[in-house]
């Protein structure tokens, strides 16, 4: 089997030495940039299985670099590398598209992990979505507007449009309520006890005129979070 490609998008060259060598140790081939530029150009233009991210940079930082590589790559997976205490970063990452972070200093177990995890499910990246179709019902994730036969649009939030799109663009998949928070919100779930994704989804089903005993667009998977009916076809991928 071939080994997964790791590019270190790193300016500290003690950093890079010793992610280079745990992932050597752990069967991964690593390839290193010592600025956003470099970091850019070679992860737009080789076949990388996963980016490890630098936030703070000189020339281009990791915010700017992201930013680039969700627009030319939307799949590849992203980890960032934050400082400690740098808890702003590292939300502004989520919210950008990071698959995930990793806090310096870090052990090589830690950041192997969350290497293995990413790469685990890097193949639900959500495929984008701008509508839904469904008994009668039209939902325009672009809008935010549920369309109801006879009735005038109903609006929806942001977010409430945001969790929509994430459910439907991973048909078929049960998607926790950590990832949720995670990817939708751009919170870190370890440690948070909230019911923010749970209050959104029973908000959704309120404008859907959705029957939480008996779904027909969010169906609760117990013991894991929410997932898209089946009966919710019809979807247009986004340009």
């Amino acid at each position: 089997m071939a080994r997964a490609r790791v590019l270190i998008v790193e300016d500290d060259a003690g950093v890079r030495r010793a992610v280079t060598e745990a992932l050597d140790a752990f069967g991964f081939e690593a390839a290193i940039a010592e600025d956003g530029e470099q970091g850019l150009s070679r992860a737009i233009g080789e076949p990388f299985d996963l980016v490890l991210l630098d936030v703070r940079m000189p020339k281009l930082d990791g915010h700017a670099v992201l930013a680039e590589l969700r627009r030319a790559r939307p799949g590849l997976p992203v980890i960032f590398l934050t400082a400690r205490g740098e808890s702003q970063e590292r939300v502004k990452g989520l919210r950008a598209g990071a698959d995930d972070y990793v806090v310096k200093p870090f052990g090589a177990d830690e950041l192997v992990a969350r290497i293995e995890a990413v790469l685990r499910r890097s193949p639900e990246r959500p495929t984008p979505v701008s509508k839904i179709r469904l008994d009668g019902i039209t939902i325009d994730l672009d809008r935010r507007e549920v369309i109801m036969p006879g009735e005038a649009p109903r609006q929806m939030t942001e977010k409430e449009a945001a969790l929509l799109g994430y459910l439907a663009g991973n048909p078929g998949r049960a998607i926790s309520r950590e990832e949720l928070l995670s990817r939708v919100w751009g919170l870190d779930p370890c440690g948070v006890r909230t019911r923010t994704v749970d209050m959104a989804v029973a908000r959704l089903r309120e404008q859907l005129g959705d029957d939480p005993n008996a779904p027909k667009v969010i169906v609760t998977v117990r013991g894991t979070g929410y997932m898209l009916a089946k009966t919710a076809a019809g979807q247009e991928a986004s340009a």
